[in-house]
C-alpha cells in the first residue's frame, strides 16, 4: 500500500458528478479529502491523499485525466524557521491536522510534522515573527 497527496481541479461542467466515487468502486483505493472548494457552476479543487496499490493509485489517476480532471502533486511544502520562530502556539491552535503541535507540554516547545501536514497554509498568517512559510 502507498498514498499520494494530489491537487484536482474540476472543470464546471464535472462539479456535479460522483467522479471520486469511483476511485473508491473501481479502483479499490481510499481517499482522504484534505481540502476542498467545490461549489456548483464555478471550476472545483480538491485536495485528496489516495491510499492503495501503485497500479490502482494510477489507474485512477488515468480514470480522472480521462474525465477532464487536471491532476497535479501536491507540491508546495511548509517550512517553519526554528530560529525565528518564538513558540507562541499561535499555529498550533489553526492546525487542521496537528501537523504543528505542542511536543511538550511543561516548556510548550512548538513541533512540526510534516508527514501530517496538507500545506493548507492556515499557519502562516497568525505567525507572529513570520516563521512559517510555504515553498513552492
Amino acid at each position: 500500500m502507498t498514498s499520494r497527496k494530489i491537487v484536482l481541479t474540476f472543470p464546471q461542467k464535472l462539479v456535479d458528478q460522483p467522479i471520486v466515487y469511483k476511485l473508491i468502486k473501481d479502483f479499490n483505493l481510499v481517499f482522504n479529502i484534505l481540502k476542498a472548494s467545490i461549489k456548483p457552476d464555478e471550476e472545483g479543487l480538491m485536495v485528496l491523499e489516495l491510499t492503495g496499490e501503485n497500479v490502482e493509485i494510477e489507474k485512477g489517476i488515468k480514470y480522472l485525466k480521462d474525465q477532464g480532471v487536471a491532476i497535479q502533486p501536491l507540491s508546495k511544502d511548509i517550512v517553519v524557521n526554528w530560529e525565528t520562530c518564538v513558540q507562541c502556539g499561535a499555529c498550533v491552535a489553526l492546525c487542521p491536522t496537528g501537523a504543528l503541535y505542542v511536543k511538550d507540554r511543561q516548556t510548550m516547545e512548538v513541533a512540526f510534522d510534516s508527514e501530517k501536514c496538507i500545506a493548507c497554509e492556515l499557519c502562516i498568517k497568525p505567525c507572529p515573527p513570520r516563521a512559517i512559510s510555504a515553498r513552492y
